[in-house]
Parts: C-alpha cells; structure tokens; sequence
C-alpha cells in the first residue's frame, strides 16, 4: 500500500475564499489548494478590495458583506471558471464598477445562463465582446433578489455562484433549474453555505435561499477528489494499491464515486472514515457507465479504458465537450493516436480494448487531459505530452507526485 498525500480541493477552495469573502468576521481556510485556478481566485480577491493573507498551510480572509473594498477594479480571472463565474456576481452584491477578463481559453467558455440571471435580476452588466462570454463590465449597485428562472445544464456553477451571493441581495432568492448537470458540485455549495451559517432550502426543482448573513469560520478543506482520481486509476490499472489519507465516508466531494466505477471495473476500493484505498487485481472488466454527476474524471476513465476486457462506454456528459477543451474529442484524438479503437456521439464515448502504443498526447491545455494520460504511461511506454506544465492549473506538483508513485511500485 502507498499512501499519497493529494492536495487540497480546487471546488472547496473557490467556495471558500467566495464565502470568506461574503462573512462578517475573518476566516481561516486550512489545506487551501495552492495553483493557478486557486490563486488567480485569491488574486481576484485582492484587485477587489479584500484582504487576503496567504501561507503555505492557511489563508486568511478578511469579509466584507457589503461588497467590494474598492470602487473600481480590473479583474483578470486567467483560465479559472470558478473565478471567471463566481466574482462577477460577487462583485455585482456591492458598489462600483469592476470589469473582469480572462485567457483567451476562459473567454469561449460560457457564461450566458448566469449574466441572463444576473441581468433578470436587475444587475448593469455589458460584455465588451461577445454576449455570455468575457470581457464583461459589472456597474454594481447591490441585488434586490427575488425569483428567476435557470438552465444550469451545461454548468453546475451558474447555479452555484447565484447561491452563493442569495444571502448578499436584500431579499434572497428563489431559483427554478430547469436543467441541472454535476449535481454533486451543488450539494457541496450547499453544505459549505451551512457552515457559514445559511441554510439553502431545496424544493425539487427550486432553491430558496435567504438573505442571512454569513459567519466567518475555521474550515479545513478535504484533499482534491477529481485529481485524488489519477492515483486511484494507477492502482487500477497496475495492479498496485493506493490510499489516499483526508478522504472517506462524509467526503463533500462527488467525484469520490469515481472509486465505485473502478470497484465496477474489478479493482477492490475500500472507503474508511478518513481515507480511501483502491487496490488493483490483474485486470480491468468493461462497462457502460453514467458520469453526467461526475464528468471531470471522464478523462480517467478514458484514459485507462483500452486494458479493460470488453468496451468501456461512458454515456451522458455532453457538458465535457465545453470545459477547457471539448474532452471528447481530445480522448479520442489521443486513444486514436495511440491505435485505440474509439467512437464518440453529442454525448458519449465507446472505448474498445486495445494495447495502447507510444504517441504524443495532445493536452489542448487542458489540466485533466495531461494527467489522465501520464497514467496511460504506466503501461504503456513512449507516451510524452506536448504541454505538460498545464498541469499547474490544479496540481503544479503532479509529475513529480506520480514520478514517486511509478518509483515506489518499481514500474
């Protein structure tokens, strides 16, 4: 058994640096995630007017309620969509004028379904390019609230970042989805609202949230569950064992179901109250698998699939096509240059064993493609990919964390 140490949670970290800011008092969020999404957050923070004081173990968060520090600022939110999607309507909670931009990546993911709610709502928000898209200008004056009407079936955090600022309008929100992809992520927001003391209420298809203030807490944030995947499929795949310590029966995070698609495929998993252990048996069994819940592993799956002994089909997750790369498309692109027999449609992938030869990835500067793919490598040498420091968006030490893993298992 080799234990990995994983950092902390890109989904948790956002959230709580959005809640942080948004208490009254100061905050202290312990095992913050340290990369580029989560520091651009912090750094947006900071352009706003909040105060932000960061060590390697703790950040400390000064809230602001009623908004903004600042009457005017200039946010680049780099390649981060939590930062991209939840400072905006942050900002718009406040008083002032704050224009906010982002990579050229960011840029062509979309907003729309969250400014139309912010715009319904009765927020000043003009784009300077192309609607539902960045650059966009807040001219904030504060949210009234009230009810609205959501699509958040392509983006589980448009619904998200109106949750989040609900308690800042003055007389909180109502919120009708009428379509709703990776559930999970939600139901985090929801806890850590609860901790900062809000209670969301959920009526089917409706959310109330209230204009209660927040209350700033201690809050440890539990290891990163997307990328805590990677190393759970290495064990999987190699027939080796992993556990992964700070994860476990009570985890927010969705993407721990990630572990019961492997035990489907074969591996043993066990789930303890403070962490998870995945071991491999020798082999891997095909399946046909829903991740509209938990598409950010997609990638893990694909990326492993070809050593299974039957067709590994993953069905319904058409919202990974606009992450920060269609992933679709990059899987099979990639598996193909690897001489893997792939199909994909809208929404799924079909995968059909194979012995994967060497092949340059193509990571589209997507994170998650660069990582699913090293772990291919375990078994299948000749794999190098052409832009392998994009892993820095979620994990800066991730080559050196799996090049210790591959050392302690002789592979």
């Amino acid at each position: 058994m080799t234990i990995v140490d994983i950092p902390g949670s890109k989904s948790i970290t956002a959230r709580g640096l959005f809640l942080a800011a948004a208490a009254h008092g100061t905050t202290v969020l312990s095992r913050p995630l340290r990369s580029d999404d989560s520091e651009g957050f912090a750094e947006g923070l900071l352009k706003l007017g909040y105060q932000v004081s960061r060590s390697e173990s703790e950040w400390t968060i000064s809230g602001r309620p009623e908004g903004p520090a600042v009457d005017s600022a200039d946010v680049f939110c780099r390649d981060g969509a939590t930062t991209a999607r939840f400072l905006p309507a942050l900002a718009a909670a406040g008083h002032g004028i704050f224009r906010f931009d982002a990579s050229e990546q960011m840029r062509a993911r979309p907003l729309g379904p969250l400014t139309d709610a912010l715009l319904e709502l009765g927020v000043d928000l003009t784009f300077e390019g192309e609607p539902g898209h960045h650059p966009l200008v807040v001219r904030a004056a504060g949210i009234k609230g009230g009810e609205l009407t959501l699509d958040a079936g392509l983006s589980s955090q448009f619904l998200t970042a109106l949750l989040l600022v609900g308690p800042l309008t003055a007389e909180g929100l109502r919120i009708t989805v009428t379509d709703l992809v990776s559930v999970p992520y939600v139901e985090i927001t929801i806890a850590m609202m609860r901790r900062f003391g809000v209670e969301v209420v959920r009526d089917g298809d409706t959310f109330v949230v209230p204009p209660t203030p927040y209350r700033a807490c201690r809050y440890e944030i539990e290891p990163d569950a997307s990328t805590s995947s990677y190393f759970f499929a290495a064990a999987a795949l190699t027939g080796k064992s992993v556990t992964v310590p700070g994860l476990g029966e009570g985890a927010l995070q969705g993407d721990l179901a990630f572990v019961e698609v492997l035990r489907q495929m074969g591996a043993d998993v066990e789930v303890g109250p403070g962490a998870v252990t995945v071991t491999g048996t020798g082999g891997l069994r095909g399946v046909t698998v829903n991740m509209r819940d938990i598409s950010d592993t997609v990638p893990t799956l694909a990326a492993i699939a070809p050593f299974a002994d039957g067709p590994v089909r993953i069905e319904d997750v058409y919202n990974t096509r606009i992450k920060e790369c269609d992933r679709l498309a990059a899987c099979e692109e990639n598996l193909r240059a690897m001489g893997v027999s792939v199909e994909t449609g809208r929404d799924w992938i079909e995968i059909r064993p194979g012995v994967p030869t060497g092949a340059l990835v193509k990571c589209r500067r997507d994170h998650r493609i660069a990582m699913a793919f090293s772990v291919t490598g375990l078994r299948t040498p000749g794999i190098t990919l052409d832009e392998p420091g994009c892993v820095k968006k979620t994990f800066p030490g991730f080559h050196d964390a799996l090049a210790a893993l591959r050392g302690s298992w002789g592979l």
